[in-house]
């Protein structure tokens, strides 16, 4: 078992534990540790977690070689929408869940292949977060001192995004939107789509909606190569133990 002191849990969570690879990759520290095996959503959705046993079990695939073609297209990593309409059921703990998964799996089949892995092989963006930077340094009158830093660290964050092998985008569709949010929203998601870049996404809205809340070409950006996995149920937030 690899402890505090193992080289491996080091390059992965840091020397002090909040660090490494998991922190780079932007995950929210209450799931730092948790993966799709030891998730507590599984236990309430059975089902969703059939879908998403048989998606990790495809990771293996990033290292692979593209060679193009039809064929291809069968062996990528695809996409995931998490919907359920009611919030609490276990779907960014789930999306944060396979965003480990797949960095352990990056990591360990790196160093098997003899390669170096990569420092931020994943990326978890909370889109609502990120909103929230984008409308700091786009009201009237917004210091410079609370402005510049939430601009840097929006288009840190957007780079990050569209770079990533991997990506969480938690979160979308929930809040109103500006026309340039949207733009730079539509910018990541189809930079990923053009690009085969796998991503998740978590939302209360379905696929189908997704039109209303931001606009039809985005939505078809979603679903383009992107299954849906339904959450069932009431919240559960302060019900788990």
């Amino acid at each position: 078992m690899c402890t505090r002191l193992c080289p491996h849990f080091i390059a992965l969570h840091g020397a002090s534990g909040a660090g490494g690879r998991v922190s780079a990759a932007n995950i929210p520290s209450d799931y730092r540790h948790v993966t799709v095996a030891t998730s507590v959503a599984r236990r309430d959705q059975a089902a969703a977690y059939a879908i998403v046993d048989r998606y990790i079990a495809t990771f293996d695939r990033q290292f692979e070689p593209d060679a193009g073609g039809p064929e291809a297209a069968d062996r990528r990593i695809k996409s995931l929408y998490l919907y359920s309409r009611e919030p609490g059921t276990g779907k960014t703990t789930t999306a944060a869940a396979i965003a480990n998964t797949y960095l352990i799996a990056h990591y360990i089949g790196r160093l098997k292949r003899d390669r170096q892995p990569l420092q931020r092989p994943v990326y978890f963006l909370d889109v609502n977060e990120w909103q929230t930077l984008f409308n700091a340094f786009n009201r009237p009158r917004v210091p410079d001192h609370i402005a510049e830093p939430a601009s840097d660290a929006y288009y840190r964050s957007m780079e990050h995004a569209k770079a990533a092998p991997f990506l969480v985008m938690d979160d979308i569709g929930v809040r109103d939107a500006t026309d340039a949010f949207r733009g730079d929203l539509h910018a990541i998601i189809n930079h990923r789509v053009t690009n085969r870049l796998p991503t998740v996404y978590t939302s209360n809205v379905p696929i189908d909606e997704l039109a209303q809340v931001f606009d039809a070409r985005l939505a078809d950006r979603v679903r383009d190569q992107c299954a849906v996995v339904t959450f069932k149920g009431e919240s559960k937030r302060g019900v788990r133990k």
